[in-house]
């Protein structure tokens, strides 16, 4: 296919896809073409008679399988994003393949070889090194030729199963969806809300990723709110036998490669280290955070008047709210519009934090009408890159919000960043997006992962912008939601959308007195899932287990978390973070680096706030250094100590 766009580097700005070009018959051949080249690439290093050295080889490798990279990058985006029946079955194949396409390189005994024998007195060529040799010995690279035959087996076995996993659950979300006849059932929603969700005479509500969906807070008919929360905790149940499957196979291949579980083998190569860290810190958490929860159900249940159930806690604790602090989170609304929030207040506090400008590029186009494309200038007008918005919820799309770089900065293909936001916020039939608050805060976590990318400054692909331990990546997102309700921020975007009138200062004062309520509950249903992963994946080779839905409840009981009222916020038959993305034993991830967040603020504020030279600072010696370098060396760089979980405990109302 000689008109493949994949074959070609892009010519589009920054090499934006040319999203208008690629067809689905293309990814197929420009995946195996991709794959076949790279495999030539790698035995012309592996076989290269001049002696090893960084450029010839690690180098080499960092160079090899630019066609590979292009295709893989802009299909799983739009796997994510956009998917179709074509897409499903492009991936259904194609998995697995990939899979053994990276075996064929990691268990390559010639190429390991090469790399074990290169050396280097440049830092940043050290560092990468290291990370070579950590990638190949996990991959299995010392393993006997029987015991890699079985590890590829395994590989190729977990990666089909993820893959079913990711499928089963974005059906789910419109499978299982909410549909009501009567719009009187759906009283508490606004009437653009009940627009949005009309289709065909009925009323149709898809699911979100977690447990406790949005409508619970609204929904005044209990019986409804009954309803959603059941279809949520009980979609894709056949993925109970297929997360078995995973977990139990991952156990297998973690005992292989000389390890007792698929945590142990997980946490090496982040910041944590060892599993005892991670257990470490989470015990910290989980005594305080039940008593606080225990708290609010009995100051709900006295709202409601009656024992309350899982679904009515959303909806009574907005009555809390509303009586301890005349707080309605409802009223914040008509202040959030999704252009200006974006305009006013995600771009301005990055104008005013680093000096960035945003323009609007409408002649560039990404892979659907909603998408927008932005470039993005520094101070001095040079180039930064692009950045592509796509904030609107659609049922070809996956749940949850995230980013991922289209092209990765590195100077050694002399490339800029192309980031995107993904959100999942509710279009309206007609007239202005308007969002929640939460849906606010998403969108500055979000950006600050983009600004994480943006302001790359590394040579190597393998080490850019948010190529970092798992357990450190959320960390400069986190940081970047502090501006949300920054004052200097958030009165200069939280404007009404019809009167431009400022949001009331009183209505501000009220959420921040409002905040720490129901932090209990917040962080049972994170602490609870992260237990949870924590279970499945601390699992040894030959571990059974016979019934998932037992093996989740026994799991909460084990580690003291088990509320009745406080669901986890991922049940295993619709967690995705660890059964079909890339973080598996590592949902503790959040946590782990908000203790780095908390710590982070604290600096920020004893300095200034929304300063640049603050600005300047964070970006110099964290968010420019990509995984270039150790990430707690940069931290500290950064914050001028190690960091300490005691700003993280007040920060949640847990001292």
């Amino acid at each position: 296919m000689a008109e493949n766009p994949f074959f070609e580097t892009s010519s589009l700005p920054y090499q934006l896809p040319p999203f208008e070009e690629i067809r689905e018959e293309h990814y197929l051949p420009a995946f195996e073409r991709g794959m076949a080249d790279q495999l030539a690439e790698v035995d012309a290093i592996a076989t290269d008679g001049a002696p090893p050295t960084f450029d010839n080889t690690v180098a080499a490798l960092e160079r090899s399988g630019r066609i590979l990279g292009r295709t893989a990058t802009v299909f799983f985006s739009i796997a994510s994003s956009d998917s179709t029946d074509g897409i499903m079955a492009i991936e259904t194949e194609i998995s697995p393949r990939l899979t053994q396409h990276s075996d064929e390189i990691h268990l390559n005994r010639d190429l390991w070889a090469r790399i074990k024998q290169v050396s280097t007195e440049d830092a940043e060529e050290a560092w990468l090194l290291e990370k070579y040799r950590e990638d190949f010995v996990r991959a299995g690279a010392d393993l006997s030729e029987q015991e890699q035959a079985r590890l590829r087996e395994l590989n190729e076995s977990v990666s089909k199963l993820s893959t079913e996993f990711a499928q089963n659950l974005l059906k789910a979300s419109t499978e299982s969806a909410l549909v009501v006849e009567d719009a009187a059932e759906l009283d508490g929603f606004d009437e653009a809300k009940i627009k949005s969700i009309e289709k065909d005479g009925k009323y149709v509500l898809p699911l979100l990723n977690f447990t406790n969906q949005p409508g619970l807070a609204q929904l005044t008919d209990r019986e409804t709110r009954r309803r959603l929360y059941a279809l949520s905790v009980e979609r894709a149940p056949q993925n109970f036998a297929l997360a078995v499957e995973i977990a139990t196979l991952r156990a297998e291949r973690a005992a292989l490669l000389g390890f007792p579980s698929h945590a142990a083998y997980s946490v090496t190569d982040q910041t944590a280290k060892t599993t005892e860290a991670v257990e470490a810190m989470l015990g910290q958490l989980v005594g305080p955070a039940v008593r606080n929860a225990r708290k609010e159900a009995e100051a709900l249940a006295e709202q409601a008047g009656f024992p309350i159930e899982p679904w009515d806690w959303s909806f009574y604790s907005e009555k809390v709210r509303q009586a301890r602090y005349d707080f309605d989170a409802d009223a914040m609304r008509p202040y959030f519009e999704l252009d200006r929030v974006f305009r006013d207040g995600v771009f301005h506090a990055a104008g005013k934090l680093y000096g960035l400008t945003f323009t609007d590029r409408p002649d560039l186009k990404g892979y659907h009408p909603d998408v927008r494309v932005f470039e993005v200038f520094n101070e001095d007008g040079s180039a930064l890159g692009l950045f592509l918005l796509d904030p609107y919820a659609r049922s070809t799309k996956r749940g949850g919000a995230w980013m991922n770089n289209l092209v990765d900065q590195s100077h050694l293909f002399g490339e800029k960043p192309v980031v995107m936001n993904n959100l999942n916020i509710t279009k309206p039939a007609s007239g202005p997006t308007l969002l929640t608050y939460d849906e606010v805060n998403t969108a500055f976590h979000e950006f600050g992962h983009a600004l994480h990318g943006l302001f790359s400054e590394v040579r190597y692909p393998r080490v850019s912008g948010t190529n970092v331990p798992r357990d450190f990546v959320e960390y400069p997102s986190q940081v970047n939601e502090m501006w949300t309700t920054w004052p200097e921020i958030l009165a200069n975007y939280a404007r009404h959308h019809e009167s431009g009138e400022p949001m009331p200062a009183e209505l501000v004062e009220k959420m921040k007195a409002a905040e720490k309520f129901n932090q209990g509950f917040a962080t049972v249903e994170y602490l609870s899932a992260t237990l949870l992963d924590w279970a499945w994946h601390k699992l040894g080779a030959g571990e059974a287990v016979e019934d998932a839905e037992a093996f989740e409840a026994a799991a909460l009981e084990a580690a003291q978390i088990a509320l009745p009222l406080v669901r986890p916020r991922y049940r295993t038959n619709y967690f995705a973070h660890i059964f079909s993305s890339g973080y598996s034993a590592g949902y503790y991830s959040y946590i782990w680096s908000e203790v780095l967040d908390a710590e982070s603020v604290e600096w920020f504020k004893e300095n200034g706030g929304l300063k640049r030279e603050n600005g300047d600072h964070f970006r110099a010696e964290l968010l420019s250094r990509g995984g270039s370098l150790d990430p707690l060396t940069a931290f500290r760089n950064f914050r001028g100590r190690d960091p300490r979980i005691q700003p993280l405990l007040e920060r949640r109302g847990l001292v």
